[in-house]
């Protein structure tokens, strides 16, 4: 008898009158947040305007959301599409089922757009967003916990999660994956912003650590699932995704601190714009101070040319003068 584990909750959402509130989609919405908050603060310390990284966000998470979906259906299709199931279903984003690698992948095509539009690097934006991008993953594992759901194998170890029985489920203790996964995901936050301070990473390799360091953990946390998964040659789906992605984002550190060392100097060209614009005013303003100036030390200034005038007389007063005396 296991006499130490972790419960679930007895249920993922919590009616307010007839708004219902779910833990998974309060998982997600506060991962966002993480997210682009952290983002904000990075992106502006190198150099970018405050509220950039959000805006790029508006259209970056609407894409990672649908994504993500799109990944899931797809590639878990038999939850929707079978005898007996509902393709309505498949809409039901708030019952759980996004995966990060439609997520990240069309996220990036929202994230294009958006930083087009403003005239920014993609890999700036991207590096900027990673450890935070971690962080939201954190959270969001936590939506898991609230559906009982992505566990793993039986165990009787002291931090084994309980499960209640349900549909598609069977009662028990098992792994709690969705822990290992988000504890994974803080270490990695972790890990790319220290090697950014320590290696200066710029040109998309902060974003290019992230997903190698998550592909490692993913590896082998998906091995320990016992959810419905297609498999090939053995390996569960997601386990050859995280492979090749690993491979690609390795590939990517390589060749990129090859053909683009250092870090980008700018991040943003309209904000050094703005910043010579002002440098240039108070530039100007500085001389036109200086030239007015004069007037107390050089007696130079229109004030002194008027007072030069009044105090000199013309020669013709002077004469009459003279002859007065006379």
């Amino acid at each position: 008898m296991n006499l130490a584990f972790i419960p679930s909750p007895s249920t993922g959402v919590i009616h307010l009158g007839p708004i219902p509130l779910r833990g998974y989609a309060f998982c997600i919405i506060i991962g966002v947040f993480i997210a682009v908050w952290y983002g904000n603060k990075r992106w502006v310390a190198r150099g970018g305007s405050a509220g950039t990284v959000a805006d790029i966000a508006v259209w970056a998470v609407p894409f990672g959301l649908v994504g993500g979906r799109l990944y899931h259906v797809i590639t878990d299709y038999e939850l929707y599409f079978s005898s007996g199931r509902d393709w309505v279903d498949a809409f039901k984003i708030w019952e759980g089922g996004l995966g990060i690698w439609g997520a990240v992948a069309l996220g990036a095509v929202g994230a294009w757009i958006g930083c087009r539009r403003r005239g920014i690097p993609l890999p700036a934006w991207a590096d900027t967003l990673a450890p935070g991008l971690a962080f939201a993953q954190a959270i969001g594992r936590w939506g898991n916990w609230f559906n009982q759901e992505l566990y793993g194998k039986p165990t009787d170890l002291p931090w084994a999660l309980k499960i209640s029985e349900g549909t598609d489920r069977v009662a028990g203790t098992y792994h709690p994956t969705f822990l290992y996964e988000s504890l994974w995901c803080v270490g990695v936050g972790l890990l790319v912003i220290w090697a950014d301070r320590r290696f200066t990473l710029g040109h998309g390799r902060a974003f290019a650590l992230y997903v190698a360091s998550y592909c490692v953990g993913r590896a082998w946390i998906e091995h320990m699932r016992v959810d419905y998964a297609h498999h090939i040659l053995g390996l569960r789906l997601n386990d050859w995704t995280a492979l090749i992605m690993f491979l690609l984002a390795v590939t990517y550190l390589v060749v990129s601190s090859k053909l683009r060392p250092g870090r980008e100097e700018t991040v943003e060209p309209a904000t050094v714009g703005a910043a010579a614009v002002d440098a240039a005013e108070d530039t100007q303003g500085g001389e036109t101070r200086e030239a007015g100036g004069e007037d107390t030390d050089g007696h130079s200034g229109p004030d002194a040319h008027d007072e030069a005038a009044g105090t000199a007389e013309p020669d013709g007063v002077k004469a009459e003068a003279q002859a007065e005396k006379g």
